[in-house]
């Protein structure tokens, strides 16, 4: 959990920073920082079941071949 932690926080400072030395600006920079992880994480959560399903999809057809392959 602490590793986890720990990249949260670096996450953050590096978005923070990125876009500060960008615009200039640390309104932004903070804004980005606090919104652009929240966003992250979800897509990240949806990237996780397309994934999956794409796992379970050829666990299925892998084995349909072995069965295939065993009929003969």
């Amino acid at each position: 959990m602490i590793k986890t932690l720990s990249f949260g926080a670096m996450h953050i400072s590096v978005a923070f920073l990125v876009v500060w030395a960008m615009t200039g600006s640390w309104m932004t920079g903070g804004l980005v920082a606090l919104v652009e992880p929240c966003i992250n994480t979800v897509a990240y959560h949806f990237h996780e079941k397309v994934w999956k399903r794409r796992g379970e999809q050829e666990a299925a057809g892998a084995g349909r071949a072995g069965w295939l392959a065993h009929s003969h």
